[in-house]
């Protein structure tokens, strides 16, 4: 049980020394602002992925966004291995708004062995005007996430955000569609 703790938080940290702080002069810029109490409160399930090590054999991800009383987002990723009931896998971290006002960038930093931090990126580049769903991703072209947070979504909804990811220049072809949990 500790050897896939451990590949985690190992693959955490050389993905995010590897994409913290740098930007590919390709990557999308946010095209909505974020509105702080709507987007980072609550779960969001991850529908859709680019492929990392560190997801091998992840199913049901989600992303969990919870304030404190002075405002700072806590964040809190997990997974299940294998099957939506499979075994919970999570790491957290504090997460920073890089963009006041426009709230569309959060760094997290996470922390591997409760010392070394791992920083990363995530740009919201665009958002359901209900807040139903966000396209994210990181700075340097490589990451691409979409968040639902409803796990249930219709082929329509399911297109138009697959759409949209091409939309913004990434290769659609590379996502993987991880099992949701069942509701």
């Amino acid at each position: 049980m500790r050897a896939p703790i451990i590949a985690l938080l190992a693959g955490l940290l050389l993905a995010g020394c590897a994409s913290a702080g740098l930007q590919s002069s390709n990557a999308p810029q946010p095209a909505k602002p974020v509105a702080v109490e709507r987007l980072y409160t609550g779960l969001w399930h991850e529908f859709a992925r680019r492929p990392m090590a560190i997801t091998d054999g992840c199913v049901a991800g989600a992303t969990e966004y919870k304030r404190d009383a002075q405002g700072r987002i806590e964040v809190l990723d997990s997974c299940r291995m294998g099957t939506p009931s499979g075994e919970l896998k999570t790491i957290g971290g504090p997460g920073e708004i890089l963009d006041p006002g426009t709230n569309a960038k959060l760094r997290v930093t996470y922390t591997l062995f409760g010392v070394v931090p791992i920083v990363r990126d995530y740009w919201i580049l665009d958002r359901a005007p209900d807040y139903s769903w966000f396209i994210s991703a990181d700075p340097t072209f490589t990451d691409l996430y979409i968040f639902v947070r409803d796990p249930k979504m219709s082929p329509a909804l399911r297109r138009q955000l697959v759409q949209r990811a091409a939309a913004l220049g990434y290769d659609v072809s590379k996502l993987e569609y991880p099992e949701l949990p069942r509701r």
